[in-house]
């Protein structure tokens, strides 16, 4: 029989603040972490705007912004990619939320507990500068730490050695579908008996000007609101031109059920459905009427064992882009039928921006959190609708709910596709 498992532990480090409150607080109050980039030329370059991290040398007054020297020393924090900063932190926190110190209660707790932490990209911004290192200055001078700082899984990798993690140690790489992905496996690997615990998220670190230029080039990315930041990114508004990219990590602990109730830890939420599935289509588009990932939502959704009426809340894939946003409400509303008119559904990048890699995990938490507080988080910025749907886009303010359930969608280029479903655990 399949174990239940249960999300002890969240962790966030996002543009609208670094913390699982503070960001959530920003959230519902409609705050957009999108401004102007300033840390790297973009003279040349359609886009000019992001939904950077606030850092605290950046925003001293600010009690949100992510501080990485309360993470590890300078020195240290040179030596790897800024996404495994992000995955580091994040997951520092999730382990201080759930209470679980494996380090601290010997080697079963050790080795009973596992890290997946994915990445879209990885250090695009350590392979940039070691690309331009090499060619300017010679193979002599590349750091050691090019390779280390570089690969997806040593956010994983870095995880499991600080806090002594000897389970499963794994890394999810599906693009814009990994934060969700590395949940969902996670959540596999608990149920069937592979760990007891699991840390499961993603992060990414792609805002310089390889990774903007690049996304400008495949013309996915918004380049009409250089001028107005906090209006880039308006899902599902007839205005929208493409996504505008952000950045961070989300980190939760996933547990085996009975083993979290017998160290008495506080439970979000149970994770009850995940489908995963591939649009077998386009590198970019997805599938026509969103079939690919209606057809993961349709897994998640039968693997919980509960009914399309028991959600009351998703949380949008909703980029901004200017085709996949209609398709992803056609698919919603064919998964739901006729109790599409009674859920709400929300695309939070209209705050955070696009955290490829990361989205999927943040998104979650955030799903979790409307789940607790019965509040759906806003879509900012849609003034003007572009599709007629009976499903509530909760445009610019937050709305109460009541529900079981809740499902957070996750959509990537080369056709993949993830649902996963949290609900009130019983």
């Amino acid at each position: 029989m399949k174990r239940r498992v249960v999300v002890t532990g969240l962790g966030l480090v996002t543009p609208v603040g670094c913390g699982v409150e503070p960001a959530w607080k920003n959230i519902l109050a409609g705050r957009s972490g999108a401004r102007r980039i300033e840390s790297f030329d973009v003279s040349d370059i359609a886009c000019k705007v992001a939904a950077q991290v606030p850092r605290r040398s950046e925003f001293p007054d600010r009690p949100d912004a992510f501080d990485p020297d309360a993470v590890m020393s300078p020195r240290d924090a040179k030596r790897i990619d800024d996404f495994i900063l992000y995955s580091i932190a994040a997951a520092d926190q999730a382990l201080a939320d759930a209470d679980w110190a494996p380090k601290e209660l010997g080697e079963e707790a050790q080795h009973r507990t596992g890290v997946m932490i994915g990445s879209g990209i990885g250090g695009l911004q350590t392979t940039y500068e070691a690309s331009i290192t090499l060619h300017e200055k010679g193979p002599r001078r590349l750091s050691p730490f090019v390779i280390p700082a570089m690969l997806i899984n040593l956010a994983s990798g870095q995880t499991s050695i600080r806090h002594g993690l000897k389970g499963p140690n794994h890394a999810v790489v599906t693009a814009c579908a990994t934060g969700a992905h590395a949940i969902g496996d996670a959540g596999r690997l608990i149920a069937h008996g592979d760990a007891d615990v699991m840390v499961a998220g993603g992060g990414e670190a792609a805002i310089n000007r390889l990774g903007i230029a690049a996304f400008v080039a495949c013309r996915a990315m918004t380049t009409g609101f250089n001028d107005t930041p906090e209006k880039a990114s308006r899902p599902y508004d007839e205005d929208r031109d493409g996504f505008l990219m952000g950045e961070g990590a989300g980190v939760v602990v996933l547990e085996d059920y009975e083993h979290a109730k017998a160290r008495g830890a506080k439970i979000y939420a149970e994770l009850r459905g995940y489908g995963l599935s591939g649009d077998a289509h386009h590198i970019t588009s997805p599938a026509p009427e969103g079939e690919g990932g209606l057809r993961a939502m349709q897994a998640a959704l039968g693997h919980s064992g509960l009914d399309a009426a028991d959600i009351g809340y998703v949380n949008a894939h909703g980029t901004s882009t200017p085709m996949g946003d209609e398709l992803e409400v056609q698919a919603v509303e064919r998964l739901l039928g006729d109790h599409a008119a009674n859920v709400l559904m929300s695309s939070t990048k209209s705050a955070t921006g696009h955290l490829l890699g990361a989205a999927g995990a943040v998104e979650s938490i955030f799903s979790i959190l409307a789940l607790r507080d019965g509040m759906a988080p806003p879509t900012l910025n849609l003034d003007n609708p572009s599709v007629e749907t009976p499903l509530d886009l909760v445009p610019h303010t937050a709305k109460p709910f009541e529900a079981k359930a809740v499902m957070s969608n996750s959509f990537g280029f080369g056709g993949t596709n993830a649902a996963v479903i949290f609900a009130k655990a019983d």
